[in-house]
């Protein structure tokens, strides 16, 4: 086979073969086809798309690339989840512990924050000592003795995708729904997942703007898993303002344990529970018509005796972590800096624009425009109020948490603009729009 010849099938509408597919990512990987024949050919796919079995072979060539983790010696049925990313989404930290401690062991691989999408291992490791750096055997025992870990992702698993990815940020490709989805569905299925729960964002604070183009990427997703022979669930979920009130590292490690102590916000902890009980159902197996609504309830139950709360303790000493940092919060990295927004008049609020709150965070240094960028795990942005709420003039809508003078500032202008309040009445907005099953 020749690279130049796939690139000239795919450029003018061809379906590429499995084979083809298969060797142009073996190539790739390798360091046999160069970046830029591999970018002519990205550049192909983004302007012709792929079909479903392309898509699917696509992925599986990525998820064969490099290592492959077995759960079953630890995990019979390995559930996992994956969010496309989102303002203020600490989900990962609520619904693991959770789903643990009802007893379905949980193995998950997260990544790091990139642009306004904040990452899991950044919040991790806000807390004090925490590892993230796990070999594939301390990942297995982990999990083994506590039936919970989270850490990052080898750089031996999925290879392909991660430099694919890479060449996608640079050749202006990053937004192929066939490219997004095999990127995300290569790594889970590399990391062993026999059922996975994804939660798609759609909003300003999201990749997807569109419900409906939420709806293709996650139905590309779900028909990746099913053809892999994996259980699968998708819900698009809101992102147009921040999940729950915190953005920012610390505070939303802080936010998720006011959480599993059966506090925090209200849309926070509805939409965790929602997510774990999908994994719960999924793990369990149960095929009942009321399997959702058991998971609900044995979760809800979890939750208000501190079931979930103690787990994520035992998950923190077993990374090495300082679980004193879960007892008091306040251990947590702090800001020296703090302002308070207050609202400019009475009224409703319309809207409070997540990518606004997001590219604050920016500014304050919580996030990372570049992937060797440092973060400040301290800094962040707290919205006192969401869409539909009544509020006085003068009441505090957003709480600044920076380091820098100069970061407050900026930070500042981009929140002068994240707030909509209008004279009538505002309904709130829907946690999720749809649930799409596969193989069920």
């Amino acid at each position: 086979m020749r690279a130049t010849d796939i690139i000239a099938r795919k450029r003018d509408g061809e379906e590429l073969s499995t084979e083809e597919i298969r060797w142009f990512v073996a190539g790739y990987t390798a360091d046999t086809i160069p970046d830029y024949q591999a970018a002519a050919w990205l550049m192909a796919v983004y302007l012709r798309g792929m079909s479903r079995r392309e898509t699917f072979d696509l992925t599986v060539a990525m998820a064969e690339s490099g290592d492959q983790l077995d759960l079953s010696p630890v995990i019979p049925y390995a559930v996992d989840k994956h969010s496309t990313g989102g303002v203020g989404d600490k989900v990962t930290l609520v619904v693991l512990p959770l789903v643990a401690a009802a007893g379905v062991p949980v193995a998950k691989m997260s990544g790091r924050g990139l642009g306004f999408s904040g990452g899991t291992l950044d919040k991790l490791e806000s807390i004090p000592g925490y590892r993230v750096k796990l070999s594939d055997d301390e990942f297995l025992r982990q999990v083994r003795e506590h039936g919970i870990v989270l850490g990052g992702q080898t750089k031996s698993l999925a290879p392909a995708d991660g430099k694919f990815y890479a060449l996608r940020d640079v050749t202006a490709t990053v937004s192929s729904l066939p490219l997004i989805a095999s990127s995300i569905m290569s790594k889970k299925l590399a990391a062993g997942a026999n059922a996975i729960v994804l939660d798609v964002k759609v909003g300003a604070g999201a990749f997807m703007r569109e419900v409906e183009e939420a709806r293709a990427l996650a139905q590309i997703m779900v028909d990746i898993g099913v053809s892999a022979g994996r259980q699968m669930v998708a819900l698009l979920s809101d992102m147009d303002q921040p999940l729950g009130e915190a953005v920012g590292n610390a505070l939303e490690v802080r936010e998720a344990v006011e959480t599993l102590r059966g506090g925090g916000p209200a849309d926070l902890r509805e939409h965790c529970l929602t997510i774990a009980a999908h994994m719960l159902r999924l793990g369990r197996q149960d095929t009942a018509s009321d399997g959702l609504e058991r998971a609900l309830d044995d979760l809800g139950a979890l939750l208000a005796s501190g079931a979930g709360l103690n787990k994520l303790r035992e998950l923190v000493e077993a990374q090495g972590g300082d679980v004193r940092a879960i007892d008091d919060p306040n251990l947590l990295p702090q800001a020296h800096l703090h302002e308070v927004i207050s609202a400019p008049r009475g009224g409703w609020v319309a809207r409070v624009d997540a990518l606004r709150v997001a590219q604050a965070t920016l500014e304050l240094g919580a996030g990372r425009e570049k992937k060797e960028d440092p973060i400040d795990p301290a800094v962040g942005v707290v919205a006192h109020c969401k869409v539909g709420d009544r509020i006085e003039a003068g009441a505090p809508v957003f709480t600044i948490h920076a380091n820098e003078e100069g970061r407050l500032v900026r930070a500042r202008a981009q929140l002068d603009q994240a707030l909509d309040v209008v004279d009538h009445s505002i309904p709130p907005r829907p946690a999720f729009y749809a649930t799409i099953y596969g193989n069920e």
